[in-house]
């Protein structure tokens, strides 16, 4: 592997890896506040309960999420310094309101909440928690702008003096239309996510305790809903980056020729190269549909994609990494779909007081892995499938680099990188284990006051 992919790789380990607890902060601070508010409004002393479980256990996926981010954000001045200087105007207003995001909203807040137990008047007590939900959506808004501009780059000018790009409409660059659509999808991969953590842990504990068969209950029902909203989403992101991206819906489909009423492959053997599948289940006209919302509409191929780039860029290799593209489609809709299929069956199994069935039980501790390996498959796909372009039609891959970069430098610090987060990844295990572990419901502690029963011989 040269230089070039040398640093993908590394970024790519970094950017996975963080996004494993980026998704759960969300859910998590959601849910904490959704049970908080339910506790104030009720009083019921479960919610509480449960509100502190769920708030334990996003302080430690925030902490973890915190550090991963940072490597996150310093890996475009690290491996991609060539793109960060030109587009650094358009970019530093993002990383910087999503990082004081992070460091002083989130933060401040969720250690309001967490000391605030019987210090803080109840209401402001339970609007920390609040706060901290609307921050992690906010970085989430903000950030994603970011890498919409990598898709879709709009609301920036070319410095006459220094020639590098400058941001020209905060606002536009934020309603960039593939960040409108990119953040509800985003959002509801991350309720699937955080859902189907609180679901292994309530299955794997509810035999301990009554609230962790409610935390179950609840986990399942995020994640069912979490798997229905993405889905709704996903079509409308698909249609957009249709719009801005055709190459990647092509790749998407390994469609080379331009169809109308363009098929959509369920599952192909061969076809990658542009040549027919040696065997392929195919649903007629669907890609059309997924595309552009019409069974008869026109999906345009790679090879006219081709020419048109070469055409209108210059000569070169336009083409993404099929095969990639092709698999992480169907596995991002595949495994995402699986995951809800498994939350709607426990669902329907245990309904009302019933025990799901026993095989069940037995595999859906390992159910969180299905939500984070969609929303994993998904990123792979955005990012691969937008290949070469770095910033779509302005950069490539190649221009973006350090210059100066060697594999030397690549090599060490991407096997530091992969020795930290894996020392993280345990440590992260550990608590959330350590945490699922004590009881939901506190012990009730003994009366101090009352007398000491007397001795019987």
């Amino acid at each position: 592997m040269d230089v070039l992919d040398l640093t993908r790789l590394q970024f790519a380990v970094v950017t996975i890896y963080h996004y494993f607890f980026v998704p759960l902060s969300i859910s998590l601070a959601g849910t904490a506040a959704g049970l908080h508010v339910a506790w104030l409004r009720t009083g019921t002393p479960k919610y509480r309960d449960l509100t502190q479980f769920v708030g334990r256990l996003l302080i430690v996926t925030f902490a973890v999420g915190v550090v991963t981010g940072l490597v996150q954000e310093f890996q475009f001045g690290l491996g991609w310094s060539a793109f960060a200087r030109f587009y650094g105007d358009v970019f530093g207003p993002t990383l910087a309101i999503e990082g004081m995001l992070a460091f002083f909203l989130e933060a401040t807040f969720l250690a309001l909440w967490y000391f605030g137990w019987d210090r803080l008047p109840r209401r402001l007590h339970a609007a920390t928690i609040v706060v901290v939900a609307v921050g992690t959506l906010l970085s989430a808004f903000i950030i994603l702008a970011a890498n919409s501009f990598m898709q879709n780059p709009i609301a920036y000018e070319l410095d006459p003096v220094t020639g590098r790009a400058r941001l020209g409409d905060f606002g536009a660059l934020l309603l960039n239309e593939v960040n409108l659509a990119a953040f509800p999808h985003t959002i509801a991969g991350a309720v699937m996510v955080g859902g189907a953590l609180l679901l292994a842990i309530g299955v794997w504990r509810r035999a301990a305790d009554a609230a962790f068969g409610t935390l179950a209950r609840l986990g399942a029902w995020l994640t069912l809903v979490g798997g229905a909203l993405t889905a709704l989403t996903g079509d409308r992101l698909g249609k957009v980056i249709t719009e801005v991206q055709p190459m990647k819906m092509a790749a998407a489909e390994a469609l080379y020729v331009t169809t109308t009423g363009a098929p959509f492959s369920v599952f192909a053997i061969g076809g990658a190269d542009g040549g027919r599948p040696w065997f392929s289940l195919e649903l007629p006209a669907l890609l059309s549909v997924l595309a552009k919302g019409s069974p008869g509409a026109e999906v345009q191929g790679i090879d006219d994609l081709q020419a048109q780039y070469t055409a209108q860029y210059g000569a070169g290799d336009y083409i993404p990494m099929v095969p990639v593209a092709f698999w992480s489609f169907r596995l991002m809709i595949g495994v995402g779909m699986l995951a809800a299929l498994v939350a709607a069956a426990y669902l329907w199994t245990g309904r009302r007081g019933r025990t799901p069935h026993r095989w069940l039980l037995r595999w859906l501790p390992l159910v969180p892995l299905l939500p984070a390996a969609a929303n994993t498959f998904g990123w792979i796909f955005t990012e691969t499938a937008r290949q070469p372009w770095l910033a779509f039609g302005l950069t490539t891959v190649a221009e973006g680099i350090s210059p100066g970069l060697t594999r030397a430098e690549v090599i060490t610090s991407l096997t530091g990188f992969t020795v930290v987060y894996g020392v993280l990844a345990v440590v992260w295990l550990r608590l959330v284990r350590h945490l699922s572990r004590q009881p939901v419901t506190p012990v009730p502690e003994p009366d101090r006051t009352a007398p000491e029963p007397t001795p019987v011989y």
